[in-house]
């Protein structure tokens, strides 16, 4: 890749390609969990956080309402950080002069003025839409003035309350080589290879720990087992009103075939199956140049998500308030070398995977040099996909309206999307797969039917 191409793809400030084409989509800018006293205790004294999203700074804040704001966060009086203003209950109150601004950013009071001031009434800081989805709110930095369009018909969004679970973590690089990982079906037999298989019982919330769906001669196979065996995928993709479809098949005799179909979401979404009834929706956000927070949604198609084992699971890797995970640069990402010989390919655990691609993702730099890079047949996806985003940049920057989700006149082709990770017959698996999700959406308590839009037959011819 070209150097200039490379800075239009990762730059993402105010003014910048990239920066001003995810600007016309939702971005995840907290968790709900975020404002939970009992996940940080200065919540009940002060729901006030400071929010950095596409290299610019914001303040959140919930009102005695349960309205949020989301403002800028330099007072417009002399600039300073409203992120230590005072919450007093119907506003948030800058402590150097004592201006005060509502959820809408409307200002309600300049203290310090003479009495009879008017000048409140003619100040206003910027404020930004938010909506929330599945126990995630979102911002819209458009245009000011702008009219966003709705969120899509995604499961993660239309699933209720009980069957969906978020999480967040940080990640010290930049967005695009942080969602790339997603998009890249090859790197899970190695970056993620397991020696040995563990319990299916103990699968539960785990990414890759589960067993696939179907049985070879009866018997379960776990995913691991069939990444370590069966390490080179055929890779193809195909476009879709919402980005791309990939299907990784895995040969594992003449007669069965293992089929996992994953999704890119245009711009910086993908959406994966974690087990048989469960996927992710996973988003990866710019704080700036060189820092991403992924967003990830668990949508389950069964019962209700066990929403306490799936935090739990997943705090132990983390420091709070900020979601920053304790392995990193700073202590080689927990490496292990006897690890790596006797029990995992990549050597930094065995209980969460999310190091791994963690790992994979920083160790190229803050922003990884794409000119040095050599792409092999199973990039195909990332090539594909860096190709639509350097159109879309250029189609946005000519005018132009976002593609996919951004683009509310596609919102009616696009559901789901479908996923499966599964062993099926080696002739007929496209009707296989199929047959699987329509089942799914069949037995899906909060949706026992076959979304508008969602696979067909027809939709097969792949790339």
């Amino acid at each position: 890749m070209k150097a200039e191409h490379n800075e239009r793809l990762t730059r993402v400030g105010p003014g910048t390609p990239a920066g001003e084409l995810l600007r016309r989509y939702w971005q995840p800018v907290a968790l709900l969990d975020e404002f939970d006293p009992a996940q940080d205790p200065d919540m009940a004294i002060r729901p006030v956080r400071a929010v950095r999203v596409l290299g610019q700074d914001f303040v959140l804040f919930r009102d005695t309402q349960g309205r949020f704001g989301l403002l800028d966060r330099d007072c417009p009086h002399r600039g300073a950080d409203l992120a230590y203003g005072r919450n007093e209950g119907d506003g948030l109150r800058c402590p150097f002069h004592g201006w005060k601004f509502d959820t809408t950013g409307h200002c309600t009071d300049t203290p310090a003025e003479p009495l009879g001031s008017t000048l409140h009434t003619r100040i206003r800081q910027r404020s930004y839409p938010l909506i929330e989805r599945s126990g995630v709110l979102f911002g819209w930095f458009g245009p000011e003035g702008s009219t966003p369009p709705a969120l899509p018909a995604l499961d993660c969004f239309e699933a209720p309350a009980s069957h969906t679970f978020a999480f967040k973590g940080l990640w010290h690089c930049n967005w695009l080589q942080a969602f790339e990982v997603g998009i890249d079906p090859a790197h899970a037999s190695y970056l993620h290879r397991f020696f040995e298989d563990e319990s299916l019982d103990e699968s539960y919330g785990k990414q890759f720990r589960g067993a696939s769906m179907g049985a070879i001669n009866g018997e379960r196979w776990p995913m691991t087992r069939v990444l370590r065996e069966f390490a080179r995928p055929d890779i193809a993709c195909m476009a879709t009103p919402w980005g791309l479809r990939l299907t990784a098949l895995r040969h594992l005799s003449e007669t069965l075939t293992h089929v996992r179909i994953t999704n890119a979401v245009f711009p910086q979404t993908f959406v994966i199956p974690l087990s048989e009834t469960m996927t992710i929706t996973q988003i990866h956000v710019p704080v700036d140049d060189t820092h991403n927070y992924w967003y990830a949604f668990f949508t389950s198609f069964d019962g209700p998500v066990d929403k306490q084992t799936m935090r739990e699971q997943r705090l132990a890797s983390v420091t709070l308030p900020g979601y920053v995970p304790k392995a990193g640069r700073h202590n080689d990402w927990g490496f292990n070398a006897e690890e790596q010989v006797n029990r995992t390919f990549l050597g930094m655990g065995e209980r969460d995977i999310n190091v791994h691609d963690q790992w994979a993702c920083e160790s190229m730099g803050a922003i990884q040099d794409r000119t040095r890079e050599h792409l092999g047949t199973t990039d195909k996806a990332i090539a594909m996909y860096r190709r639509m985003l350097l159109d879309a940049i250029d189609s946005v920057a000519a005018g132009g309206t976002p593609p996919g989700i951004g683009d509310a006149a596609l919102h009616d082709q696009i559901h789901g999307p479908d996923t499966v990770d599964g062993i099926a017959p080696a002739q007929g698996w496209q009707d296989w797969w199929l047959a699987q999700v329509r089942q799914r959406r069949d037995n899906a308590p909060w949706r026992n039917r076959l979304a508008p839009g969602s696979v067909t037959a027809s939709d097969e011819a792949t790339t």
